[in-house]
């Protein structure tokens, strides 16, 4: 076997998790010891001014001077928070501080968890865009759609530097990447599946966007009402557009009349699946069942009628989890010197990822560990090298 890191599934009791939350998950260290009253004289006053002096001058030095340039913003309203929902945003605090750490851990960068007591796209807009100076990149998260796509386009407008739903784009990166494995190890070919998500949120939406510029042409999508389909007159303009992309056979009605004969299933909803309608799945299929904390459908049920399972969770084979892709993306960003997130650099990711994967591709391996060292470099490479092109 090569580098690739297996998952294999563990037993966590509540008193380990709420004691590695205890105080918080992250501290703020130092580069160098402030030890000696020389180093305390460089780092603040009198040595400091001069810096502040020099940037004042021109502005431009703060990208060498300060953290700024390499820093990322989380931020969130705690309206979408995991498959939790509405939760606010103290008690999605926990979640930000969580992606900071993972930014850390597999990216290299610092980031800083920002959660805004406010659901007013004008105030999230004009609040970030008034942090500015003090971030190079703005990571989106767990803010609920519709408002989720106003909020990250007028920021992309506004700002010139990365900015990136990852809620969105992150997950629709590894779902890409994932399938890209399903359809390898099946031998199959991914532009003729009958594929259907259910979930018409910010990952469901921009889920089906990826997979149709991938070329996969039989999408379906779901939200809490059935069918997203031209013919209903309770969509907002977002789902309007969607269904003008996807139903090409035109059905109606719910999840059971989407899932008869259906090749994928990609659950991004938090609602629960049945097993008898996963049964009635074609044979050979593909689930994704990615709510977190609790799939629509448990993976051991799912085994029963479908060849290949995946969850979002990391006890369990087949982890789809965005930290495959958020860290890599930003850092390959922010390397080239990147001022957006293009569709180009988020296939390139999903390719990468899956690319690592190589020659452990299995049934139960479609895409790396979110613990494989190689993943980071290899995403940040080719998203880099594809702002360049």
């Amino acid at each position: 076997m090569s580098e690739a890191v297996r998952t294999p599934q563990v037993i966590i009791d509540d008193a380990e998790i709420f004691a590695a939350h205890e105080g918080g998950k992250l501290s703020v260290e130092l580069k160098s010891p402030l030890d000696t009253q020389r180093a305390l004289s460089i780092a603040y006053t009198p040595g400091v001014a001069q810096v502040s002096r020099a940037i004042a001058t021109d502005h431009t030095l703060a990208a060498k001077y300060t953290w700024a340039n390499r820093l990322v913003a989380v931020i969130s309203d705690g309206t979408a928070v995991l498959g939790l929902g509405d939760i606010g945003p103290a008690a999605s605090l926990p979640v930000m501080e969580g992606k900071s750490a993972l930014f850390k851990t597999f990216g290299g960068l610092d980031s800083i968890p920002i959660v805004l007591d406010t659901k007013d796209p004008d105030e999230i807009v004009e609040t970030v865009i008034r942090l500015r100076p003090t971030f190079g990149a703005v990571n989106l998260e767990d803010i609920s759609a519709p408002r989720c796509f106003e909020v990250e386009r007028r920021l992309i407008e506004a700002l010139d530097c990365p900015v990136m739903h990852d809620d969105q784009h992150g997950t629709a990166i590894v779902v890409l990447a994932a399938l890209l494995g399903a359809t390898k190890v099946l031998e199959r070919d991914m532009h003729t599946l009958k594929l259907v998500i259910a979930g018409a949120g910010a990952a469901g939406v921009a889920c089906a966007n990826i997979l149709l510029a991938a070329g996969v042409r039989d999408v379906i999508v779901l939200d809490s009402k059935g069918i997203v389909h031209s013919g209903r007159d309770d969509m907002n303009p977002f789902k309007v557009e969607l269904a003008g992309r996807t139903n090409p056979r035109g059905l109606t009605g719910g999840l059971a009349q989407a899932l008869d004969g259906a090749d994928v299933f990609m659950g991004l909803s938090a609602g629960l699946v049945p097993e008898e309608l996963i049964a009635t799945m074609a044979p050979g299929g593909i689930v994704f069942a990615m709510s977190n904390p609790d799939p629509e459908i448990h993976p051991d049920v799912a085994r029963r009628h479908a060849a290949v399972v995946a969850t979002g969770r990391s006890d369990f084979p087949n982890q789809i989890n965005n930290v495959l892709a958020f860290p890599g993306v930003f850092r390959g960003a922010l390397d080239a010197g990147a001022r957006r997130i293009t569709e180009r650099m988020k296939v390139a990711a999903a390719e990468a990822i899956f690319s690592v994967v190589g020659d452990d591709l299995a049934v139960d391996h479609i895409v790396p560990s979110a613990l494989d060292p190689r993943v980071g470099p290899a995403v940040a490479a080719a998203v880099a090298a594809a702002s360049e092109d």
